[in-house]
């Protein structure tokens, strides 16, 4: 299982509406690097919900990924912020997951926490000016992050 680190605004799209929901399509990555890191992920593998441009930002919770290599149907739709005029039904550029909730973590883990317990080199979202919204996360910090928090590392 590999895991990741995937952001959301709160106000478009936080923990608790994929706590509601129970599983979403992760739609409208507009970045090639953020994408490509997308259509590497594989199912069963998780990924911490961070809630960015918030208040303090900081991870909320995980998710599991539950399908991959999705074709994002926000490229093609006129009306969406992510449509893509480029971007064509028989070769489409951007691809996304399905994820479903897995636990809104016992304790929120803010930015500045993070920034305090690991370097931008364990953990890219804590690097100044890092606006990557999917990024990997190694199997050790992953287990560190967990521990901070009471949501066990051990698969839920």
């Amino acid at each position: 299982m590999n895991y990741w680190l995937m952001k959301s605004e709160p106000s478009v799209y936080s923990i608790w509406d994929l706590q509601r929901e129970g599983q979403t399509l992760w739609d409208g990555v507009r970045n090639y690097q953020a994408r490509n890191y997308l259509k590497a992920m594989q199912p069963g593998d998780r990924a911490f919900f961070y809630h960015s441009n918030a208040d303090p930002p900081g991870i909320a919770g995980l998710m599991e990924i539950l399908e991959t290599q999705v074709v994002d149907p926000s490229q093609f739709d006129a009306a969406s912020p992510y449509y893509d005029p480029k971007s064509g039904c028989a070769d489409p550029r951007w691809y996304t997951v399905r994820v479903q909730f897995v636990a809104v973590l016992g304790r929120f883990l803010s930015l500045p926490e993070l920034r305090a317990t690991f370097t931008p080199e364990e953990l890219e979202v804590v690097r100044r000016g890092s606006r990557l919204s999917v990024m990997p996360v190694s199997q050790t910090v992953a287990e560190r992050v967990l521990a901070l928090t009471t949501v066990s590392s051990q698969p839920l």
